[in-house]
């Protein structure tokens, strides 16, 4: 139940996560995008003025071109525009109405371009203070230059602005909360099927691999997740069981050798005037042998499952093959071919190639009836050993499962003469750890062991 509760806990701050996240992002976008917006709006709208000061400016300055410019400019605008004329001198010689007697209120230049530039100013005396948009456009003639100034305010702008502020200021926190709340909603029911899965998942136990957590029926990133721990889930499960079937095979494996030592023994301590101990002593010298030799085996195995660092220099696998010929050799009365081993250098660890070559000889021995043939040739790249026994064969059916561990074709003709069912299991898993491969071919008769292993240039 604590389990369950945890993995619940756990899915609710995932979903308080995920919406303080998307709240955060929200409330930063849309504020963004606000102001944005307003100094868009903002650039827009003094355009606008600048643009009625432009137009103005060059009507007033037509007057004065033709000379017909009264001493009060009479505008068509509604609102207040400033507008003044001012001579060589800095005299103001006209003025709108709302600048009547009053001195001059600009003082820019005149904008030699074709498009003049507005400028920012205060403090005209009209109505309240405030800030204006001028234009000052050159007029006039030669003999009596002038200066057209005129004004805008930028009041009204201001206000419009204000006021879309204070409407974002407040709208925008009211969109993020309702935008937060579906948010809320769409990660619980997005979170639903985490949060089955999750408790799901606390229920499963290393003693019970073999349950699943539900797909959800949508092929999405969840639905893929889910198959993915499913199909972990699986790896976990063979690999348990495989680990069990090999503990339960060593324990009997090595109970056999045990239980045969213990009895002779046993027998023995109980009868010691009559136990011939030089007969007896060959027996018990052969189990502890094969004892020795199981549990050498299960550590070599062990070894490899563990998945070490091989310890990889540049070997002659000729020298290895020759070596290990030599040592069979001392061991039977078959004839042992090795004409055919030519030179092969490989990248890998001497005492694990040794020890492949040494259980390939091994179970070539266990089934030979009269002569075992080794070759070795380098050819594209790739090292090819071969070792070939004219026993009963192997059925083709078979050809694979010979590589498991604890496989025997002929169990009694296996055990009576040594072998553990592990040396072939040995070979592949040190010779796939060298990025090589093993694989079994007819002989006619017999079978013939190929080993593959990239080679070397020389």
């Amino acid at each position: 139940m604590s389990a369950v509760v945890r993995s619940w806990w756990a899915c609710r701050s995932l979903r308080l996560r995920l919406t303080a996240a998307a709240a955060v992002v929200m409330t930063a976008g849309l504020a963004g995008a606000a102001a944005l917006l307003v100094v868009w709006l903002h650039a827009s709208l003094i355009s606008g003025l600048d643009q009625t000061a432009l137009q103005s400016a060059q009507v007033v300055a037509s007057y004065e071109d033709s000379d017909r410019i009264p001493a009060e400019v009479p505008l068509t605008d509604h609102g207040e525009v400033a507008v003044q004329v001012v001579d060589a001198g800095g005299k103001v010689s006209s003025s709108s109405a709302n600048l009547r007697g009053r001195p001059r209120a600009f003082t820019f230049p005149a904008s030699e371009s074709s498009i003049p530039r507005a400028h920012t100013v205060h403090d005209i005396p009209v109505g309240g203070s405030g800030t204006w948009r001028a234009v000052g456009v050159p007029a006039g003639t030669a003999r009596n230059p002038v200066t057209v100034y005129v004004a805008v305010p930028t009041e009204s702008v201001d206000h419009g602005l204000a006021q879309l502020a204070a409407g974002l200021a407040t709208g925008v926190p009211a969109v993020v909360a309702l935008l937060t709340g579906v948010v809320w909603l769409l990660t619980g029911r997005a979170l639903r099927p985490v949060d089955a899965m999750r408790a799901q998942t606390a229920e499963i136990t290393a003693s019970d691999l073999s349950r699943r957590v539900d797909v959800p029926p949508a092929d999405d990133a969840l639905g893929r997740l889910a198959r993915t721990f499913n199909d972990l889930l699986a790896r976990l499960d063979a690999a348990t069981q495989r680990r069990r079937r090999f503990i339960a095979d060593a324990a009997h494996e090595l109970r056999n050798p045990l239980s045969t030592l213990h009895t002779r023994l046993e027998v023995a301590a109980h009868h010691p005037g009559s136990t011939d101990w030089k007969t007896l002593a060959p027996g018990l010298l052969r189990e502890t042998e094969r004892l020795a030799r199981l549990v050498d085996d299960l550590l070599q195995l062990a070894r490899l499952d563990a998945r070490p660092r091989l310890r990889t220099r540049p070997v002659d696998l000729d020298e290895i093959v020759f070596t290990e010929v030599r040592q069979a050799r001392r061991r039977t009365r078959l004839v042992i071919d090795q004409h055919a081993v030519g030179a092969a250098r490989v990248e890998g660890d001497e005492d694990a190639l040794a020890r492949v070559v040494r259980n390939l000889l091994d179970n070539a021995l266990r089934h030979a009836t009269t002569r075992i043939d080794v070759s070795l040739r380098t050819l594209d790249g790739t090292a090819r050993l071969v070792v070939a026994d004219d026993g009963p064969g192997i059925p083709e059916a078979d050809r694979e499962r010979v590589f498991g561990r604890f496989t025997r074709l002929d169990d009694a003709r296996a055990r009576y003469t040594g072998g553990s069912g592990l040396g072939l299991a040995i070979v592949r898993d040190t010779v796939t750890a060298h990025h090589g491969s093993t694989r079994i071919e007819d002989n006619r008769p017999g079978a013939r062991l190929v080993v593959l292993l990239p080679a070397e240039d020389r």
